[in-house]
C-alpha cells in the first residue's frame, strides 16, 4: 500500500532519476520524448512513487488511462488469475471467453440500444484506423472527414487525420490520401463570437463536406466529442447532434473517437451520452483496462458485420490478460460509481480553477466535463493571444513541487487535468494548491 500523500525526498527529478535519464538517452530513441523524467517504481490511487522515494500527486493518469486508479485491486487480481491460466493464443486462432465478454459489455455500455458488434485491438490509433476501414468497406466510399485541432493517433493514416504538425507529423509524410479537414466548432475562438458558433460552425461543416468532398463520396466523419490533444475543446450544445443527423441523412458513417473521453472520464460512461447521440461507430482505448493495452471499435451490427471474415484482427488484439483487466476495470467503474466520482471532481476542481483565473488574469477559458478539465492560457484576454511559454513555465513549476501535470492544445497553451477518478479529495485539493503556487511562481 502507498500512503496517499505527497513526499518530496529530493529535488524533482532526483539523482537516481537523473542517472536513469542518462541511460535512457544512451539506449532509447531520441524520438521517444519524456515530459517529466522521474522514473516510477510504484503507483496507487492518486500517487506515483519514483526511484528517489518521492511521491507525486498524479493529475495525468498516464493520459487518461488509469481511470480506476493505478494498481486497482480488482484489475491486479484479474490479471494475476488470467496469467496463471494462459497469456496468449490469438483470438483469431483459438478464441476465449474473455474477448467475448468484453464485447458484450461494450454492447451494453456504449450509447444506443441498437444491435452492436465489436472488434478488439491494442491501441487507440489502431481502433481509429480500423473504424475507418470498416466505414469504407461498409459504404464503398473512400473519403474521410476530420476536424481542425483533432488528434487520432500516430499511424500513417491517423497522422493524416491528426491536425497538429509538431511533434506528431513533422517530417513523417506523405500521409494516406482522401482525408479532409473541417472547421471545428471551437466556441472560445470562433471568429464572430461564442453565441454564433453553433449555427455558423455547422453551416461551415455542411458546406465544406458538400463542396470539397461531396456527400456521396464521404465514407465517414470522425469526431472527438471533447477534443483531447487539441485542447479539450467542447463544441456547443447541439452541434454534435446536428452533425450526426447530417451524416445519417447522407449515408455517412458517424464515428465518435472516445479514446480519451470514454469510461467515466467525463461523468458519463461516454461523452456522447451527454449529447444524447448514438454514433454509428465508437472507438475506445485508454481508460478501458486499468493500464493494460486494450482498444475497441464498437458499432451498429450491420456496419461492423459488413466486413468479410478475416478482414479485422491482429495478433495481440484483445489479448486475454488485457481483456481480464478490462472486465475488472468495468466492474470497478460500476461498483465504485466512478461516473459520480468524476462529476464530484469537477465540482471540487472548477471553483479552484476559477479562483486562479480571477487572481491571475491569464486564463482565457475553463472548459471540459467531469474529470476531463482544462484551462486555456493567454497573454491578453481581449486578443486571446496564446501563451505557450507561460504554460510551459507553470508546468515546470508544478513538476518541481511534486504534481504531475500535462499540457496540450494546438498552440501549446492549454493545461489538461486528468486525475485518476479514485483520487481522494485531500490529494485533489492539495494538487490545486500546488497549481496556484505554480501560477504565482511563473508570473512573479
Amino acid at each position: 500500500m502507498i500512503e496517499q500523500q505527497r513526499v518530496l525526498a529530493t529535488s524533482i527529478p532526483g539523482p537516481r532519476s537523473i542517472e536513469l535519464q542518462q541511460r535512457k538517452m544512451a539506449a532509447v530513441s531520441a524520438g521517444v520524448g519524456t515530459g517529466l523524467p522521474i522514473y516510477v517504481t510504484a503507483g496507487e490511487g492518486g500517487i506515483l512513487r519514483d526511484v528517489d522515494d518521492n511521491q507525486l500527486i498524479d493529475f495525468g493518469s498516464g493520459i487518461a488511462v488509469t481511470n480506476v486508479g493505478n494498481r486497482n485491486p480488482r484489475v491486479v487480481e484479474a490479471v494475476q488469475r488470467q496469467m496463471e491460466d494462459f497469456t496468449h493464443t490469438c483470438f483469431m486462432v483459438t478464441p476465449y471467453e474473455e474477448y467475448v465478454e468484453v464485447c458484450e459489455l461494450l454492447a451494453e455500455l456504449t450509447p444506443g440500444d441498437h444491435d452492436k458488434r465489436s472488434a478488439l485491438l491494442s491501441s487507440g490509433a489502431e481502433a481509429v484506423e480500423n473504424a475507418v476501414k470498416i466505414a469504407r468497406h461498409a459504404t464503398g466510399r473512400q473519403a474521410v472527414a476530420v476536424f481542425e485541432h483533432g488528434y487520432h493517433g500516430r499511424t500513417n493514416l491517423t497522422m493524416g487525420m491528426t491536425a497538429k504538425n509538431m511533434p506528431y507529423k513533422d517530417g513523417f509524410g506523405p500521409f494516406a490520401p482522401e482525408v479532409y479537414r473541417l472547421p471545428m466548432a471551437y466556441p472560445y475562438r470562433w471568429p464572430t463570437g461564442e453565441k454564433n458558433c453553433l449555427d455558423e460552425a455547422f453551416e461551415a461543416f455542411r458546406s465544406t463536406v458538400h463542396a470539397q468532398i461531396g456527400e456521396e463520396r464521404c465514407a465517414a466523419v470522425v469526431l472527438e466529442p471533447i477534443q483531447g490533444e487539441g485542447g479539450f475543446i467542447v463544441p456547443p450544445e447541439g452541434y454534435i447532434a446536428r452533425v450526426a443527423e447530417y451524416c445519417h441523412d447522407h449515408g455517412i458513417v458517424f464515428i465518435a473517437d472516445e479514446v480519451q473521453s470514454g469510461f467515466c472520464r467525463t461523468g458519463d460512461w461516454f461523452a456522447m451520452d451527454h449529447e444524447g447521440v448514438a454514433p454509428d461507430l465508437i472507438t475506445t482505448a485508454k481508460g478501458i483496462a486499468g493500464g493494460m493495452p486494450l482498444a475497441a471499435v464498437t458499432g451498429r451490427a450491420e456496419i461492423m458485420d459488413a466486413v468479410h471474415p478475416g478482414g479485422l484482427g491482429g495478433t495481440y488484439g484483445g489479448n486475454p490478460v488485457a481483456c481480464a483487466a478490462g472486465i475488472a476495470s468495468i466492474e470497478s467503474m460500476r461498483e465504485d460509481d466512478l461516473n459520480a466520482r468524476a462529476r464530484h471532481i469537477e465540482e471540487l476542481l472548477v471553483p479552484r480553477l476559477q479562483t486562479i483565473a480571477d487572481r491571475t488574469g491569464v486564463v482565457g477559458e475553463i472548459r471540459g466535463r467531469g474529470a476531463m478539465l482544462a484551462v486555456e492560457l493567454v497573454s491578453d484576454l481581449d486578443l486571446k493571444t496564446p501563451a505557450p511559454e507561460l504554460t510551459a513555465a507553470i508546468n515546470k513549476a508544478c513538476h518541481e513541487r511534486g504534481l504531475v501535470t500535462l499540457t496540450c492544445g494546438t498552440y501549446g497553451n492549454v493545461f489538461r487535468f486528468l486525475p485518476p477518478l479514485t483520487i481522494g479529495d485531500d490529494l485533489l485539493m492539495e494538487g490545486a494548491d500546488i497549481l496556484e503556487e505554480a501560477f504565482a511562481a511563473a508570473l512573479a
